[in-house]
C-alpha cells in the first residue's frame, strides 16, 4: 500500500475560496486552485489513493482527484510513502534531506577520521559520533569518507594522506577546524578534479614570506594557536556536515572548493578549485616543457575592440569572466583586485597583491616603490580592473615553478645558439654589476626567435622570477620588461614588443635628457582626455604629453603631470606606446593615472604621501620641471598632432604581430619569444626580447642609447658616459 502526503518539509494552509499556501524553509508557493483546497488537508500522510477518493467525494470526483495529485506530484510538492507515519509531523532530519535532494538519506554512514599536525583527533571523533556517523578504526575497513583533520593545509605529511587515498581511491575531506577562521573542503575526489597538491601549490604562492622564513632560519614558523572551545567545535561540525552530507549523496560546488568561515564577523566564502593540468602528481608534468620546446605558430586573431586601452581579439566583460575565478586569497592565483581609495575614482588606478616581479619575498619583503604591486589601468573602471587581474597573472605565469625546460651548460659550449645575457641586459662594465662568467655552468632556456623561426638560448634566470641561481649569473636576473598577457598568444607577443618599444623610448629620452615635441592632445578629440584635465585641475595639477617617437617609427608618448599650486611639484609620469597613436596617448594617460594614488593626498606641509621608497620622496619634494628641463616640451618644436602619426589600422592582431616582426628584422635586431602561459591560469602569456633594444632602468652599455639620439638628429653627437642622466628611471 502507497500513503500520499505533502513531502515532509512542506506545510499546507488554505485560506478558504482564494489559495492553497504551501511553505518551506526555502520559501512559499501558492497554489489556486479549488480542488487542491479540498485535497492539501488530506494530504496528510495516512491515506492511499481510494482512502483519498473516499474523503474528498462528493467535492471532488474520482478524475479530479488523480488529475490533481498528478500536477502537485509534477510540481515536486508530494510523496508517495510505503508506510503511515508514526506522527503527524515528519522528522526534521526528513525535512532536511529532502530539501537536499536526498530523500531516505538516514541511512547510518561510515568515516574514517585521520589527524595530522597538532588536530585533535578525539574531537574530530566525537563530533562524528555525535552526529550518527560510524568511525571506523581499522583502515582497511570500509567507510563512506575519510576526515582528515589538520591545523594547517601545508603540513607536508598531508602527501602522503594524499597518496595513499589517491592509491586506495578514496575521497577524502580536509579541515582545518582550528584557528579563528576555520577552513573546510575540498572533498578530494582521486580520478576527479584537483588534488592536495594542486591546493597546495596555490596556497604556497599566498605564503611567499612565510617560505622565505622558513628558508632563511632554517626551520618551520608558525603563529600562536588562536580558538575557544566554541569555534573548535563549530569548525568540527562544519566538517562533520560535509561528511554526513556526502554519504547521503548530496553533491553541490562547494565540495570542489575551501570554504573559510570567520568566527568573529560570521563571513564565509567559497574559494573554487581547479585542477592544475600540468600537476606532477594528477596531471601531465611535462606540458610546459612541451608548448616552450614547440615553435610558436602564429595564427589569424580578428580584432573584436578597438578603444582607447587597446586593440583585442576579446572585450573586457569577457576576459573578466573568463579569469576571476583565479581571484581568491587561497585558492586563487591573485588574492584580490580593489581599487586604489587614495585619491578620486575617476583616476581608475587598481591593484591587485604582490608584483612578483619587484622581489623574491612576498608582501612582507616586497620593494616599496610605485611598482611593488601588481597595477591596472584604463580609461574605464572595467579595463583597469581587468588590467590589474591580467598582470597580476602575467606576473605569477613568470614565476620559475620547476616544470621549465632547462639545459645546464656554459654560453661557450652552446655556440651560435646561445644568445649573450649581456645583449639584453646592457650594463656598462662602469656600472659596477656582477660579471657573467661564460664557462659557468648555469641552466638555460629555449627562446623562440621569430625573426630567424629557430630557437636561440637564453639563461633561465633572465626569462623566469625567482629562476635557481648557480654561481657564474653574475648580474643576470629577471625583470618583467617585454612580460605580456593577452587574449591570445599573438595578443601577448604584440603587447610584450610594444612595452619594449615604450621604454626603449623612453630611456633615449630620459639619460640624454633631450627635448621633444609636446602632444596636441585636443587633435585626438578624445571626451575622456578632456574630463582628465578637469580632475587633474581639481588636484591643483596640470600635465602634458611628449613625443618620444624613435626610430622604429611606432607612436611613444610620456605623459608628464605635476602640482602647479606649491613649490614641491610631485612629477610623475605615464608612458605609452602603440601601433595606433591615440591608442599610445591613452595609455600614456591611463599609466599617469595609475601612479597618481601616491602623491594624490599630499598636504600642503608635505606629509601624506602614499609611498615610502626615499628616492621617491625625494624626487617629488625636490624635483622641478625648471631643474629638469627635459620634461617639459620642445618650446622650438612645433606640436605635434594625430596626423603627424602616420597609422593604417588592421584588423588582425596576427598582421600587427608581422609588423613587429619586420620593425626589428629591418632594424638588423632578433624578436625573441619565451611562451609563459600556465595551462591551470589560461592566460596566453610571453616574455619578448629583442637583444640591443633598452630597458628604461639604468642599463647604460654602449648602442642604442647613445647612437639613435644622433641618428635621429636630436644630438649633434653621442652623450658622454659621465653626462648621462644621473637620476635613474623609477618606475
Amino acid at each position: 500500500m502507497t500513503y500520499m502526503g505533502f513531502r515532509s518539509h512542506l506545510r499546507a494552509e488554505v485560506v478558504s475560496g482564494e489559495a492553497t499556501y504551501v511553505l518551506s524553509e526555502r520559501g512559499i508557493t501558492t497554489v489556486s486552485d479549488s480542488r487542491v483546497e479540498v485535497l492539501a488537508p488530506l494530504l496528510d500522510g495516512t491515506r492511499d489513493f481510494r482512502a483519498l477518493v473516499a474523503d474528498a467525494a462528493p467535492a471532488c470526483s474520482p478524475v479530479d482527484v488523480a488529475l490533481t495529485v498528478g500536477r502537485l506530484h509534477e510540481a515536486h510538492l508530494l510523496s508517495r510513502r510505503p508506510a503511515a507515519p508514526v506522527a503527524d509531523v515528519a522528522t526534521a532530519a526528513e525535512a532536511y534531506w529532502e530539501i537536499a535532494g536526498a530523500p531516505g538519506a538516514a541511512t547510518p554512514a561510515a568515516v574514517r577520521v585521520l589527524a595530522v599536525g597538532g588536530a585533535d583527533r578525539e574531537a574530530a571523533v566525537a563530533a562524528c559520533t555525535a552526529s550518527g556517523l560510524t568511525v571506523v578504526a581499522h583502515p582497511q575497513a570500509p567507510a563512506d569518507a575519510t576526515l582528515v583533520v589538520c591545523d594547517d593545509y601545508l603540513d607536508p605529511d598531508l602527501a602522503d594522506v594524499d597518496a595513499e587515498q589517491r592509491a586506495q581511491a578514496r575521497p577524502w575531506l580536509l579541515a582545518k577546524p582550528h584557528g579563528t577562521t576555520p577552513w573546510v573542503g575540498p572533498f578530494f575526489q582521486p580520478g576527479n578534479g584537483a588534488c592536495w597538491h594542486c591546493l597546495a601549490h596555490r596556497l604556497s604562492s599566498h605564503r611567499r614570506t612565510e617560505t622565505y622564513l622558513r628558508q632563511t632560519l632554517g626551520r618551520s614558523v608558525a603563529h600562536p594557536r588562536a580558538e575557544t572551545p566554541a569555534s573548535l567545535l563549530l569548525g568540527l561540525q562544519l566538517a562533520v556536515s560535509e561528511c554526513v552530507k556526502w554519504a547521503a549523496g548530496h553533491r553541490h560546488s562547494g565540495q570542489h572548493g575551501v570554504l573559510t568561515f570567520d568566527t568573529l564577523d560570521l563571513a564565509s566564502r567559497s574559494h573554487p578549485l581547479r585542477a592544475r593540468p600540468q600537476c606532477p602528481e594528477c596531471g601531465d608534468a611535462g606540458l610546459v616543457a612541451r608548448r616552450v620546446r614547440g615553435p610558436l605558430e602564429v595564427r589569424s586573431r580578428p580584432k573584436a575592440e578597438h578603444t582607447g586601452s587597446g586593440h583585442r581579439a576579446v572585450p573586457a566583460e569577457e576576459t573578466l569572466r573568463t579569469y576571476e575565478h583565479l581571484i581568491s586569497p587561497v585558492t586563487g592565483v591573485v588574492k584580490d583586485v580593489q581599487r586604489d581609495t587614495r585619491g578620486p575614482a575617476l583616476l581608475h588606478s587598481y591593484r591587485a597583491g604582490h608584483n612578483h616581479a619587484s622581489g623574491g619575498r612576498g608582501d612582507a619583503g616586497a620593494a616599496s616603490g610605485l611598482r611593488s604591486e601588481s597595477g591596472g589601468k584604463g580609461m574605464t573602471a572595467l579595463d583597469a580592473r581587468v588590467s590589474a587581474l591580467c598582470e597580476s597573472l602575467e606576473r605569477h605565469s613568470g614565476i620559475h615553478q620547476g616544470d621549465e625546460p632547462t639545459v645546464r651548460t656554459s654560453l661557450r659550449r652552446l655556440g651560435g645558439a646561445g644568445v649573450h645575457p649581456n645583449d639584453c641586459l646592457l650594463y656598462d662594465e662602469r656600472q659596477g654589476v656582477p660579471a657573467f662568467d661564460e664557462n659557468a655552468l648555469v641552466d638555460w632556456t629555449p627562446v623562440w626567435s621569430l625573426t630567424r623561426r629557430e630557437h636561440r638560448m637564453l639563461p633561465t634566470a633572465l626569462l623566469y622570477f625567482d629562476a635557481p641561481r648557480p654561481p657564474g649569473l653574475g648580474c643576470v636576473t629577471a625583470d618583467s620588461n617585454g612580460n605580456a598577457g593577452g587574449s591570445s598568444i599573438e595578443d601577448a607577443v604584440v603587447q610584450g614588443f610594444l612595452e619594449l618599444v615604450e621604454r626603449d623610448a623612453v630611456a633615449l629620452w630620459w639619460y640624454n635628457r633631450t627635448r621633444h615635441p609636446e602632444v596636441d592632445l585636443g587633435s585626438f578629440r578624445e571626451p575622456w582626455i578632456e574630463r582628465l584635465r578637469e580632475l587633474h585641475l581639481s588636484l591643483g595639477r596640470e600635465f602634458w604629453v611628449l613625443d618620444l617617437t624613435t626610430d622604429f617609427g611606432i607612436p611613444a608618448f610620456a605623459a608628464v603631470t605635476r602640482r602647479a599650486d606649491k613649490a614641491a611639484e610631485d612629477i610623475l609620469f605615464g608612458f605609452g606606446a602603440h601601433f595606433d597613436p591615440a591608442v599610445a596617448v591613452c595609455r600614456a594617460l591611463a599609466e599617469m593615472n595609475q601612479m597618481m594614488p601616491a602623491v594624490a593626498e599630499v598636504r600642503p606641509d608635505g606629509t601624506g604621501y602614499g609611498c615610502p621608497d626615499e628616492r621617491l620622496l625625494h624626487w617629488w619634494r625636490t624635483a622641478t620641471v625648471a631643474a629638469h628641463p627635459y620634461l617639459l616640451p620642445d618650446p622650438d618644436a612645433s606640436p605635434r598632432t594625430r596626423a603627424d602619426f602616420a597609422y593604417t589600422p588592421r584588423g588582425d592582431l596576427r598582421d600587427d604581430l608581422h609588423a613587429a616582426e619586420e620593425a626589428v628584422r629591418t632594424r638588423g635586431m632578433e624578436l625573441l619569444v619565451l611562451e609563459q602561459t600556465r595551462p591551470d591560469v589560461g592566460l596566453p602569456v610571453a616574455k619578448v626580447l629583442v637583444p640591443g633594444m633598452r630597458h628604461f632602468w639604468a642599463r647604460l652599455a654602449p648602442g642604442r642609447l647613445f647612437d639613435v639620439p644622433v641618428r635621429l638628429g636630436r644630438l649633434t653627437a653621442p652623450t658622454p658616459y659621465a653626462e648621462l642622466n644621473p637620476t635613474p628611471m623609477f618606475l
